[in-house]
């Protein structure tokens, strides 16, 4: 059963780990499809960050769109994928790595994780992509 409006941007803006789907770009593959911390507020246009020189970052500036699929086994079994245009690239700030590891970290790790990432994985940026075509589902609980 699909998933109404609200619901499913409701389920969206949930701490899940997404999966980020882009077209790789090389003939005879399959998309990137990679594990990633998202943000989304409903209503807004959801970002990743992610290092400026990665394959992932590179792979999303040549398409300039690309898919997020978030899901959850219980209580139910549920998902939202969304898919759209890249509507901003901006250099990452310490406030959004801080923002974004918030979501996924116990409130006294986030800072110990900050400090380390900031330094540890180089220059990010965040991805802005506004959702365009959603896919939503409650298969309920089995």
């Amino acid at each position: 059963m699909a998933l109404p409006r609200e619901e499913r941007e409701r389920f969206l803006a949930e701490p899940h780990i997404g999966a980020l789907s882009v077209d790789s770009g090389s003939e005879g593959r399959g998309p990137l499809s990679v594990p990633i911390w998202y943000q989304y507020q409903p209503g807004a246009n959801l970002w990743v960050l992610t290092g400026r020189d990665s394959r992932k970052a590179e792979l999303v500036a040549a398409a300039g769109r690309f898919t997020m699929l978030v899901e959850r086994l219980q209580p139910s079994v549920r998902y939202v994928s969304v898919e759209g245009p890249v509507v901003g690239t901006v250099p990452a700030t310490k406030d959004d790595l801080r923002e974004v590891a918030a979501r996924y970290l116990r409130a006294d790790k986030v800072a110990p994780y900050v400090d380390e990432a900031w330094t540890a994985h180089g220059e990010q940026v965040v991805i802005h992509m506004h959702p365009e075509h959603w896919l939503s589902s409650d298969l309920g609980s089995f």
